[in-house]
Order: C-alpha cells, then structure tokens, then sequence
C-alpha cells in the first residue's frame, strides 16, 4: 500500500483549481456528482463545497486503480491524487472547466446507497423529502452558497464592529419569563421544583443593563426563540445580529453608524457599493397610507390614495358603515389603489379571484372599477355610484382608459391590510418589481401604541422600553394613540430586515409607560423589577437595534424561503422532520422535574 494510502492529506480543494494549477500534483476529496464509464474511460465529477473538478482513468492508470474506479457510484466519497492537466474539450458550465485532474491513486473512503433524490439545485422533490433528509439535501451547491454568503455576513459584520470599538458580550440563554408578547420558550428548573426558565426572545434586557453596566458599545450574533404560529418566514428559533450603543439619544444616533454595517454586508457578499449617502426615511405614518405596509416595497409605484371624504355622503351602505367606526382610537375609511395601464390584464374571472384574495387579506370584500380601452367603465358597485362620484374618482384617482381600480372600505387597519396586500398581488402578477434590485429605507415614528380590540386596552408596538419622541411625551397621558416613538425599522425589498429604538433612560418615563400599559406597581415588580431597579443607580440615554440575520441572508441570496438559508429547520408545526423532535421524554425525566402530562397524547 502507498505512502498516499496510509497518510491521506488533502492539498486542495476541488472547485478552486485552474490554468494555473496545470502541471501540479494534487490531492482532492469529496463526494462523487456524477460517474460516466466509456469502457476505457472513466470521469468522475468531484464535488465539495467549492465546487466540481472533473477526474479522469483512462489506459495509464494503474488496472488495480482503474478496477476500483468502476466501482464507484453516486455520493461514494473518494480521496484522488493526480496530475492537473488542461481539458481538451472545456467546458463553461463550471468554474474548473478548463482543467481536470488525471488520476493515479484512488481510495473510497465510504459507499453511500442510492439517494432518495438527486443532488442537483434543480432538483424536482417536495420540501417535506427534502428536509427528512436534510443532510443531504445541504449538499446542493445553491444550498451551500447561502451558507457560505451567511457566513461572509458574519464575519463582515464582526470587522465592522470590532472597527467600530463594540463588544462581543453573550447574554444569558436561560433567564426569566416576561409573558408580554410572544410566548416564552419555557425550561423546568430541577433544581427549583415547579419554577421555569425560559429561553430569550432577544437579549432585550440584558443589553439594556449592559449599558447601565458602562459597556457603552455592545454586539452579539445572539439565537433567539419564540413560541408563535409560524409564518414563511418564521421560525421557533432564530439567529439575530443584535447591537446596542450608549450615549444615544436621536434616532440618527444609530441609524447613521449601523448603515455602515449594511454597506460592508452588501460590499462583502455581493461586491456591491451601495453609495456614500444616507438610505432614505420615511415616517410610518406615510408608509401605510401609502403602501398599506410598515415594510413597504417600493420597487414599483402604485400607491394607496384615501377617498373617505368622495363618500361622506355616499348611498352605499358598506362604504357609510365603514366611515361611522369609531371603536376607541380605531377609525374607518374609504382607499383605493389604480393599476395603471392594467385593465386588459384583468377579465372578470381574474377580478373574481382577486376579490378573493382580499378576503384572505381579512377583507370582508373588495370593490373594482375597470375601464378598457375604447369601452366603458363596469364596476362591481356601479349601480351605487352616481355621476358624480364617477367623476370624483376619475380626478381623485387619476383614473383613465385602460386601468382598473380596487377600492376597500373597512377599519383602517383592515383598508391597509387589504391594499397593500393587493398592490404586491398586482405587482406579482404582471412582473412590475425589478428583481434585481435592492431598495432600502428607514421606516420611523412608530406608534407607541396600539388599540387592542380583544382586550379593550392599550398595547406597545413594540416593547415597553422604546422612548416616545420628545415633542410627544405630553400626550402620553392625555392622547396615547397619538405618540409617536423613537423607533426605526430598517426595510429591504419590502420585508423588514431589522430595527429598534431609542430606549427609555428616565424613571418617571418607563413608569408612565408601564401605567398606560395597565401594569400595577406589584406588576412592575413581579416582571421587571430587576431591570427597572437598575434605573436607580444612573442609565445613560442609549438605543439599539437588532437584523435577523436569517432573513438578511435569504434576502441577500434572494432566495424565497428562510428555510433555504438555515441548516436545519423547523417546518410549520415547529417540529424537525429529520429528527423528529419535539418528542417525549421518558416518564423518569418527567419525575426529575417534578412534571406530570395531562392528556399524553399517544403519538404526535
């Protein structure tokens, strides 16, 4: 046996090889793509993450070597060692398409039995067979780019904070349940029978008190978990580039600096410079009267205009019923969007399954007004419309031949909701979004509140450490539903990528934010004592934000699913289908903790 058989060391790796390496000898391993025997002539097509390199057996290998060589299947792993040499016929298919390696040592180094799908990126297998096999569904290149590209996220966003005097400081995983938004994670404790840790939600807190504690610049790449109906692109746990800054009292204060981390992510991953100016801002406020949406996407231009007032007078009794709410803070309106230039595009069955979709918006229906070219106006509403409201939309609206309107007219939430989920169904259906471009903006001056219609009262947007704007720390008592906060979201192609706040520094601020929240000074007590103690002993004014690092990298990869860029993730009811968790445990473990199961189910 040759001295490359007993002490196997790789000296490259397969996709990096070129023009360059011609001549040398190299050792390469990986798994095997793709095998073609031509009788005297065998190829192997070597994968590792780099890449393919074609290997070659043809009649100057070794019998024993070639012999072994027609044994090799797909996925078998091997250990070559060759001489580079230019291919004669190249190819442009793959970056090693120049050269290939002419082998004179071969060892499996493992068999693998027939896959239960091809590893190949355009592979037609459903996502469930997929992710039983996650392991090796990883193996696809477009799958292992988006590592690579999440790592790259990492490591550029560690250089600019190191650059940027911050500390890398990691906060507790299991720490103290704060039942006020998403559901806790929640650990038995063994040792403290019947009381609970619970896993983070973010480092919110700690953070905060890592500020009081003189860090001043404080970062981590922190795993989060949150117990909530998931979404396509949710999950239970999740990975979030986590910041925090004292001595920071504007939203620019953050703003401003962290877009520096935005630019070397881009400029890192991509190549590509995203300018030497500020991203745009819009106030929130103008986000949804505009586009229905605080992550507005305003890759294409169509906009939500508000007609309530060409209503107020209106026979129609779903847009008058609309505009009588008044549900505490809530009000109603009348909105509409035009497609511009789109009404050939939409036959009554399409309008139907438009309407349609509205519903699944939470709309209880959607009205349409379409105008082809050379023809009339028909519309779903039109024996409620009089002349004059025709003429109103037209000018309101900007209403001409060849486009067609959708109108909603509902609790404004439920208008927004409606529109801007109908304007990215437009969008959509007549390919108006340039894919290929990447729009950035900051949305500002979030409300501090919110009307909770379930339960009667008052609820934070956010957390109920965000600091309200200055010039509306007067209204908090008197107009809660009008203060504005010192927030910010940082918004790309139209899915939020991040954001935070200013946070409250002042005693008597978070106690009258507490008490608009309904929290009793017991409450406080009970759930953030040990945070708001901390106030005691002198908070300098400080803000943050935090990426999720998971939906940065597929918006970077432009990949559509948050699956695609996690190693392994959990499906839709938050359980693993490759390793079957959550399961039970057994009765011992139970007894451990102190737990019995009510109603233990017999299989999951």
């Amino acid at each position: 046996m040759s001295e490359f058989m007993n002490n196997l060391r790789r000296t490259t790796m397969c996709g990096v090889l070129g023009m360059a390496n011609v001549g040398e000898e190299v050792v390469v391993m990986g798994w095997t793509q793709r095998r073609r025997n031509l009788g005297s002539l065998i190829f192997v097509d070597l994968r590792d993450r780099t890449g393919l390199v074609q290997i070659v057996f043809d009649d100057t290998t070794a019998k024993e070597v070639f012999a072994k060589a027609e044994s090799i299947r797909s996925e078998y792993v091997l250990a070559v060692k060759g001489k580079v040499r230019e291919r004669s016929s190249k190819t442009d298919k793959i970056a090693t398409g120049a050269i290939e390696i002419l082998a004179d040592e071969l060892k499996i180094l493992s068999e693998a039995d027939t896959t239960p799908f091809e590893i190949l990126d355009d592979t037609n297998v459903n996502e469930t067979l997929r992710l039983k096999y996650r392991y090796l569904d990883l193996r696809r290149p477009s799958l292992q780019r988006n590592f690579i590209i999440r790592n790259e996220i990492c490591k550029a966003a560690r250089r600019f904070f190191d650059d940027n005097n911050f500390l890398e400081v990691e906060t507790p995983m299991l720490g103290r349940s704060t039942p006020e938004g998403a559901r806790d994670y929640l650990v038995p404790s063994r040792v403290h029978e019947g009381c609970f840790y619970a896993l983070p939600q973010s480092p919110q807190l700690y953070k905060q008190l890592l500020m009081i504690s003189g860090f001043d610049r404080y970062y981590q790449i922190a795993r989060c978990f949150r117990d909530e109906d998931l979404r396509a692109n949710r999950q239970p746990e999740f990975t979030q580039i986590d910041v925090e800054m004292s001595f920071v009292e504007e939203v620019e204060d953050v703003m401003h600096p962290i877009e520096g981390l935005i630019k070397n992510v881009f400029k890192s991953t991509l190549n590509l410079d995203l300018g030497e100016g500020h991203f745009r801002t819009m106030t929130y406020r103008e986000a949804m009267e505009n586009y229905g949406s605080d992550k507005p996407d305003t890759r294409f231009d169509i906009k939500i205009v508000n007609c309530s007032d060409l209503f107020a007078n209106s026979t129609f009794k779903v847009f008058t019923d609309a505009l009588a709410v008044e549900i505490g803070p809530i009000r109603g309106s009348v909105r509409a969007i035009n497609a511009k230039g789109l009404s050939s595009g939409f036959s009554r069955k399409d309008l139907d399954a438009t309407v349609e979709y509205a519903k699944t918006l939470g709309a209880k229906g959607l009205c349409w007004m379409n105008w082809p070219v050379g023809g009339e106006i028909k519309s779903s509403i039109a024996k409620f419309l009089s002349e004059d409201d025709i003429a109103n939309i037209k000018e309101r609206m900007n209403f001409e031949e060849g486009d067609v309107i959708f109108l909603a007219a509902d609790k404004d939430y439920v208008v927004f909701n409606t529109l801007g989920g109908i304007r990215l169904y437009v969008a959509d259906k007549f390919n108006l979004i340039d894919k290929d471009r990447y729009d950035i903006l900051w949305v500002t001056e979030f409300p501090m509140f919110e009307w909770s219609e379930e339960e009667n009262r008052f609820m934070a947007v956010h957390h109920p450490f965000t600091s309200p704007m200055t010039e509306d720390l007067d209204l908090i008592d008197v107009a809660p539903e009008k203060v504005r906060t010192k927030a910010y979201d940082l918004v790309i192609n139209g899915q939020e990528a991040g954001g935070g706040s200013i946070r409250i520094h002042s005693r008597e601020i978070q106690k009258k934010m507490f008490n608009v929240l309904g929290f009793t000074d017991e409450d406080i007590e009970k759930k953030f004592g040990f945070f708001v103690g901390a106030f005691n002993y002198g908070t300098p004014p400080h803000g943050g934000l935090a990426f999720g690092l998971d939906r940065l990298t597929m918006l970077i990869c432009k990949d559509d699913s948050i699956r695609d860029v996690i190693a392994f993730p959990k499906v839709q009811t938050a359980s693993c289908l490759m390793s079957d968790a959550p399961s039970f445990v057994e009765d011992k473990q139970l007894d451990e903790l102190a737990i019995s199961i009510k109603n233990k189910a017999i299989s999951r």
